[in-house]
């Protein structure tokens, strides 16, 4: 079996193959080829992902080429880890948004919406050269935003399925916390990719016993603190949010929080340049310690068993993103959602999920909409017209929950064009 990673010059690429040496039983790679654009990046991560699957008696070859097309060929599934742009298009994402008085991240708000602009149509053409070669091929996104992303693979029917590892991350957290083996958490994970609540923690399966009551009253602190969250407000929900609900939960103060220091952009560029030198080391055989502090955690866990799953057709139940299809009745069965689904050769089909709470709900909607907004603005092409562009950025800016007056909506999309002319193809 061969698989393909876009964006292997990545400095998380030794986490992914971290994961494939250690869990090599549950999927048999003959091949990983990486593929980037930036080939001296190539040859650090691609040399140290060889010196991995050495030192754990990975029998896979491990190859890296700049051309795509090669690359892909004859891939059984294509991972998609990108970031157009790099750290100094996060850097401004992160930066311009707060200067409206506005939250500025990469992967929601004004910021989220200038990295989907960026990327969707680079995944889209990425794709469409997947399919042209390998038709049966699955697209594993971990690009953010995945949930806009995703919605564009799947409607431009690409067998494509979206990864996210807030659920995974809960997963192993819980099971520490509570002393059993994490295969043991089934999550109540319900919501968009990074707007999502943690209902329920059960114990063996969906019908298990939910601890979560439990895990709230004896570890609630602890939790609370890895939210960056109040307690009080952890007790009061009932509920596990996820780590983004603080940029909606706590708009202000967050906007205070990332004026007063540089950009995680910022420290997250540095935290890389330390990585590739490290890398460089040629008796480097191992992901280095440091890594753990560049974000991804267990992505190669969640990785690995997404794609076992789809090509071994396993039905087995995982958290990912894909249509929504009726499980939530109140949103577009086109929504993207992020819940429980049985992954196997046709697929994710999300599992039934509890009727969704008002409280919860309506934010859920509110973002679905500004999604499909998104999604319509970063599909225009050069035919569309400047007039048309802007008209389509500032409606989805207007229609986001973190911005949704038209004062900023105006000022966000001005900002927003100006920092990505090059790569608007209306601009």
């Amino acid at each position: 079996m061969k698989l393909a990673v876009v964006g292997g010059g990545s400095t998380y690429t030794p986490e992914l193959i971290d994961g494939f040496a250690r869990l090599r039983d549950a999927l048999h790679l003959e091949e990983l080829v990486l593929i980037d654009p930036a080939a001296d990046r190539l040859e650090l991560v691609g040399g140290l992902a060889r010196r991995i699957f050495a030192k754990q008696g990975h029998p896979g070859k491990v190859s890296w080429t700049s051309d795509l097309d090669a690359g892909v060929d004859g891939a059984a599934a294509v991972l998609l880890q990108l970031r157009v742009g790099g750290q100094a298009a996060r850097n401004k994402d992160e930066t311009w948004p707060l200067e409206c008085g506005c939250v500025g991240q990469e992967t929601t708000g004004a910021g989220g919406l200038a990295k989907a602009l960026r990327t969707v149509p680079i995944v889209l053409d990425i794709a469409e050269r997947v399919r042209r070669r390998n038709p049966d091929a699955w697209i594993v996104d971990f690009t953010n935003p995945v949930g806009i992303v995703t919605r564009a693979l799947l409607t431009e029917g690409h067998q494509a399925v979206g990864l996210c590892n807030v659920a995974i991350g809960f997963q192993r957290k819980f099971a520490r916390l509570l002393d059993v083996a994490p295969d043991q958490i089934y999550l109540d994970h319900v919501g968009l990719n990074h707007l999502t609540w943690e209902r329920g923690v059960r114990i063996g399966g969906p019908t298990g016993d939910d601890v979560l009551p439990k895990l709230l009253a004896e570890h609630g602190e602890a939790i609370a603190a890895d939210l960056h969250m109040p307690r009080d407000l952890v007790d009061r929900l009932g509920v596990v949010p996820s780590y983004y609900l603080r940029y909606f939960y706590e708009h202000d103060a967050v906007v205070r929080e990332l004026k007063s220091k540089p950009s995680r952009a910022a420290e997250v560029a540095a935290i890389e340049q330390e990585l590739l030198d490290m890398y460089a080391d040629p008796a480097l055989d191992e992901k280095p310690e440091l890594l753990s502090k560049r974000g991804g955690a267990f992505y190669s866990e969640a990785a690995v068993s997404l794609t076992s799953s789809l090509l071994g057709d396993t039905g087995d139940v995982q958290v990912v993103n894909a249509f929504n299809n009726g499980t939530l009745p109140f949103l577009p069965d086109d929504a993207v959602i992020e819940v429980p689904a049985a992954v196997g050769a046709n697929g994710a089909k999300p599992l039934p999920v509890a009727p969704l709470e008002p409280l919860y709900a309506g934010l859920t909607a509110h973002v679905t909409a500004y999604e499909h907004l998104a999604l319509d603005a970063a599909l225009l092409g050069a035919g569309a017209g400047a007039a048309a562009g802007r008209r389509a950025v500032f409606n989805a800016l207007l229609a986001h929950p973190l911005v949704g007056q038209i004062e900023y909506a105006d000022q966000l999309t001005d900002a927003l064009i100006a920092h990505n002319r090059e790569h608007l193809a209306w601009a």
